[in-house]
């Protein structure tokens, strides 16, 4: 199964995008993550059938209503944990630069 990275840019961070993303992910039956970045964005690591990965991200680019979507980058991630569900883990520090 496919497995993405996900970075999303915009007002997303304290509008409810990231139990957006975990609903979304749990209904398409992705497994995977979603954290803060200190950058003000929001990553997302994403595993799944292709079609489903692909319906994740059309959603995402929607977001919730409070929400903005400036920008999203998506890329096939190299190393892809096995992930039983989806998570919405700690804010990370990381710069969240690709």
């Amino acid at each position: 199964m496919p497995c993405c990275r996900i970075i999303v840019s915009g007002k997303v961070q304290g509008v409810g995008f990231r139990a957006f993303a975990k609903r979304q992910a749990d209904s398409l039956d992705i497994a995977g993550w979603c954290r803060n970045l200190s950058t003000g964005e929001v990553e997302i690591m994403a595993k799944g059938a292709e079609e489903k990965i692909e319906n994740l991200t059309a959603l995402l680019r929607k977001g919730p209503p409070k929400a903005r979507v400036d920008a999203m980058h998506v890329e096939q991630a190299k190393d892809c944990d096995e992930y039983a569900r989806f998570e919405i883990i700690a804010k990370n520090t990381d710069s969240g630069t690709l």
